[in-house]
């Protein structure tokens, strides 16, 4: 028996279609705690306040980091530049799960907290997660952050009509 694969609404693909027009940051979230290391590429994060220090992400629960990440509750939101777009395809799925922390080299900070950080970020949030909500196929994880790391501004790197493309910090600003 064929699996049944159900077709997406109209309107789920008009939906599809205009949040591809939506640009969106890339982030790799990393986790490292009981239930074991995972990192996952995510463009659905934000800010919620600053008091305290939030923000969240959505995490697809069928993915295989979801559970990590909920079940450790210490995570990283590491913001990426522009000359991370091949880890990005690597966290998005690129890489088998136990390869991605290598393809980047030594490019991961253990000493820094109990989570990974990628060297070289725009920035790394580190945090807990504080509370989640469940909204269709997705978890939004709310984090508090404990630690910011700012990089050096060199750009970043967004997703814009399901491609990956580098922002460059204008010369003088």
């Amino acid at each position: 028996m064929a699996p049944n694969i159900t077709q997406p609404t109209p309107t789920q693909q008009e939906f599809r279609a205009a949040m591809a027009n939506l640009s969106a940051g890339v982030n790799i979230v990393t986790t490292d705690g009981p239930r074991g290391r995972a990192g996952i590429t995510v463009s659905a994060v934000c800010s919620v306040t600053d008091t305290p220090p939030t923000m969240l992400v959505c995490v697809n629960r069928s993915s295989r980091s979801h559970d990590i990440l909920r079940d450790n509750e210490r995570v990283c939101v590491n913001v990426l530049g522009p000359e991370h777009q091949d880890m990005a395809l690597a966290f998005a799925g690129g890489v088998p799960p136990e390869q991605r922390f290598s393809v980047s080299g030594d490019g991961w900070d253990h000493s820094v907290a109990d989570v990974p950080v990628l060297r070289g970020s725009a920035a790394s949030i580190v945090g807990h997660i504080t509370g989640t909500a469940t909204q269709g196929s997705h978890s939004v994880l709310f984090i508090e952050a404990d630690r910011v790391i700012v990089g050096e501004d060199s750009g970043g790197l967004v997703y814009f009509q399901r491609r990956f493309h580098p922002i460059s910090t204008p010369l003088g600003a």
